[in-house]
């Protein structure tokens, strides 16, 4: 291939990446712990490390995506088992307790949030079902996490 065609290639192959990046869907080898901003507030994720000793108690509060990407670019659908946490890695799948009622699940955590003071975890409409506070809306539960990554660089607590 001749050295012109070859830059074109690579050029527009660099610019399909920084479109996709762009529209937030960025490209991750293993964890996605990228700074950044919202509304003025700047959050910088844990490392992978601390997230493996991670647990806390606080409040969950339930969301729908209603079929939007998460911040590692799957789709969330409400009849999967999600969440959305500020600070942790992604991906991590972690159990989280609802202190009320004793239920709990493993849940994958795929998206940025919740960004409402005093909140400390978001959840789907699945998750909300299971651990039994979809109506009620916010539930004290308790969040800890059991692996960090995807595949190779998947890492358990």
């Amino acid at each position: 291939m001749p050295a012109f065609r070859r830059l074109l290639l690579l050029t527009l192959l660099g610019l399909l990446l920084t479109a996709c990046q762009q529209q937030g869907f960025p490209a991750y080898k293993g964890y996605k712990m990228s700074p950044y901003t919202v509304r003025g507030v700047h959050y910088t994720p844990m490392s992978v490390e601390s997230a493996l000793h991670y647990r806390e108690v606080g409040i969950a509060s339930h969301y729908e995506a209603g079929g939007a990407r998460g911040a590692i670019g799957q789709r969330l659908y409400r009849s999967q088992y999600y969440a959305a946490h500020r600070t942790l890695p992604l991906p991590c799948i972690v159990r989280i307790t609802n202190l009320s009622n004793g239920k709990s699940c493993k849940v994958h955590v795929r998206d940025r949030g919740p960004y409402i003071p005093g909140r400390l975890i978001d959840v789907s409409t699945a998750v909300a079902d299971k651990l039994g506070f979809r109506r009620k809306g916010l539930e004290r539960v308790k969040v800890e996490v059991l692996s960090v990554g995807d595949g190779p660089y998947r890492r358990k607590a």
